[in-house]
C-alpha cells in the first residue's frame, strides 16, 4: 500500500467518524427516561408578596379610594355581602396595604387597639391577601396628631427643627414611648402568617422620614433598634430617608426599601427648581445608600405619586411617560405596588398587566426529566430547568416539591432548592427524593408545585399550562414497581 492509499483510507475512516458523532452526541437522554417542556403562558398571574396593592380595603370591597393614613377605622366597611372578590378597574393583589395612625393604636398609654389589627389580618386571609402595615406616629393636621396622652405630656408646641414634625423627636420621651408601642406590636405580630411586612416608620408626617437626616445618631438609634429587636421574622421595609440611618438598620437586619413617590416626573419641579423623584432622587440615593442590590435579599416596594388619574388629568401623561416610569420600576428590581386602589384608565391597562408580568418573580418549569419507574422505597432522581422571567427572586419560605397521586393513594415529596436563591433568568435543580418505606405499587401522576413548606398546598402559580384545581402540575405518569 502506498503513503497515499493509507492516508486516503485514513481520511475515509475519520469521515465516517464524523457523520456518526450526531447520533452520539445527541442520544445523551437515557433510555427510560422521560422528558416533559411545559407550555409557558401569557397569564397575569397574582402570586404572594408581589404585584399591586389595595390600600385602605380588601380585594373586592371597590371602596372610596381612601388617600390618607386611618385614624379612627371600621372594619364593619369590609363585611361584603355578596362574596365578589373582583376588584373594579383595578388589578386583583395578593396585599392588602394599611397605614394607621399611632393615636387610633395606643388611644391610653400602654393599652393598644388591637382588635382592628386583628380583624384585618383575619380578612386578609380570607380575601387570599397578606397585610403589609404602617404605624404612622402622626400627620400634619391637629386631627392627625399624636396620641391625646402624648400630647398632654410633652405639651402643646408643633413647630420644630423640621417643618413635618409635630413633636421633637430628640425629647427622650418620644422614643421611649413609641418605641414601647413598637416592641408590644412586635410581640403580638412578628411572625404572624398573614402578616406581609412592617414599615420602618419613625419621624414625618406619615412617617415618610422626613427630617431623619437631622437626627442624632442616639436617637436615630434608638428610634430603630425597636424594629430591629421586635421583627425577626416578618420582614421590615425601610424608606430610604437619612443614609445613617438607613446604614444603622441595615447593618443590624436584612431589610427591603421602598418609596413612597412613584412616578413624579415634575410635580413639584416649578416650586423646587426642577428637581423631581424620578429623575433626581431615585437614581441617586438607591446608588448613595447602597441599596442598589438589596433586592437579591430582601423585597422592594413603591407607592404611587398622587393617583393614576392624576397622572393622566393634571399631569398629562403620554402612554410613553407611564411606561418610562413602569420601566425603571422594573430596572429597581419591583416587587410590589400601591396604587392606592385608584382605578386603571382604561387605554393603561395593557402596559399594567405587562407590567404586573414582570414584576417580582414569575417562574416557568422549561425542561424538567425523570425515570419511567422508581422502585418501592427507591429513589426518584429528576433534572429540571427553571427560569425566572420577572424582576426579582420569592422571598416566601415556600419549596419545589413533587406529588405522586393516583385514585387511592399520594405522597407529597419535599425538594432541597432553595427558591430564594431564584434571582432573574436561569435556574437549575437537579435533585432526588426518597419514596417513603413500603410505598404502594402502581401507576401514579407525577406532579409539581411550590409549596408552603408548613402544610404542603401549593402556593406559587407558575407560568405553564396543565395546572389541576387544586394548584399542582401535571407533568406526565411515573410507575412504582418492586
Amino acid at each position: 500500500m502506498s503513503v497515499n492509499q493509507f492516508y486516503r483510507i485514513l481520511i475515509i475512516i475519520t469521515l465516517n467518524h464524523i457523520l456518526l458523532w450526531p447520533s452520539i452526541l445527541f442520544s445523551q437522554i437515557e433510555e427510560g427516561t422521560i422528558v416533559v417542556r411545559p407550555k409557558e403562558i401569557d397569564d397575569v398571574l397574582i402570586n404572594p408578596g408581589i404585584g399591586f396593592t389595595t390600600f385602605q380595603m380588601f380585594n373586592g370591597d371597590n371602596l372610596t379610594p381612601n388617600q390618607d393614613v386611618l385614624r379612627d377605622p371600621n372594619p364593619d366597611i369590609y363585611q361584603m355581602s355578596d362574596g365578589n372578590l373582583e376588584n373594579i378597574n383595578y388589578p386583583m393583589t395578593s396585599i392588602a396595604y394599611f397605614r394607621i395612625l399611632w393615636s387610633f393604636i395606643e388611644p391610653e398609654r400602654g393599652n393598644h387597639n388591637w382588635d382592628f389589627i386583628d380583624e384585618i389580618l383575619k380578612i386578609a386571609h380570607e380575601r387570599d391577601q397578606t397585610v403589609m402595615l404602617r404605624i404612622s406616629p402622626y400627620k400634619g393636621r391637629p386631627r392627625d396628631d399624636v396620641p391625646g396622652w402624648y400630647r398632654e405630656m410633652v405639651g402643646p408646641e408643633t413647630e420644630f427643627a423640621h417643618e413635618k414634625w409635630v413633636v421633637d423627636p430628640e425629647d427622650p420621651r418620644y422614643s421611649k414611648y413609641f418605641g414601647n408601642m413598637i416592641r408590644a406590636l412586635g410581640k403580638r405580630y412578628d411572625g404572624h402568617a398573614d402578616l406581609e411586612s412592617v414599615d420602618v416608620s419613625i419621624v414625618g408626617w406619615a412617617g415618610e422620614g422626613g427630617g431623619t437626616e437631622m437626627l442624632t445618631e442616639e436617637t436615630m438609634q434608638k428610634l430603630l433598634d425597636p424594629y430591629i429587636e421586635a421583627f425577626t421574622k416578618t420582614p421590615l421595609t425601610v424608606l430610604l430617608h437619612g443614609k445613617k440611618a438607613n446604614e444603622y438598620i441595615t447593618s443590624k437586619a436584612t431589610v427591603g426599601w421602598r418609596q413612597d413617590c412613584l412616578g413624579d416626573l415634575g410635580f413639584w419641579a416649578e416650586e423646587q427648581n426642577g428637581w423631581t423623584h424620578m429623575y433626581d432622587y431615585y437614581p441617586q440615593t438607591i446608588i448613595k445608600y447602597e441599596m442598589k442590590d438589596a433586592w437579591e435579599d430582601a423585597p422592594v416596594t413603591f407607592e404611587v405619586c398622587g393617583t393614576f388619574n392624576r397622572w393622566k388629568e393634571r399631569e398629562s401623561y403620554t402612554l410613553e411617560d407611564v411606561a418610562y416610569i413602569f420601566n425603571q420600576a422594573l430596572k429597581w428590581h419591583i416587587s410590589s405596588f400601591n396604587a392606592k386602589s385608584s382605578p386603571v384608565p382604561e387605554e393603561w391597562k395593557p402596559l399594567v398587566n405587562d407590567w404586573l408580568k414582570k414584576m417580582g418573580y414569575r417562574f416557568i418549569l422549561r425542561r424538567f426529566s425523570y425515570p419511567e419507574a422508581v422502585r418501592q422505597n427507591g429513589k426518584l432522581a429528576f433534572e429540571s430547568w427553571w427560569e425566572n422571567k420577572g424582576v426579582a427572586p420569592c422571598y416566601k419560605d415556600v419549596v419545589p416539591a413533587i406529588r405522586l397521586i393516583n385514585d387511592k393513594n399520594e405522597q407529597i415529596l419535599i425538594t432541597d432548592a432553595n427558591i430564594k436563591e431564584w434571582l432573574p433568568g436561569d435556574n437549575i435543580l437537579n435533585d432526588a427524593v426518597f419514596l417513603p418505606l413500603n410505598f404502594p405499587i402502581g401507576t401514579y401522576n407525577l406532579q409539581i408545585g411550590i409549596v408552603d413548606r408548613l402544610n404542603y398546598n401549593p402556593r406559587v402559580k407558575l407560568a405553564i399550562e396543565d395546572k389541576g384545581k387544586d394548584g399542582w402540575y401535571n407533568l406526565g405518569e411515573i410507575e412504582v414497581i418492586q
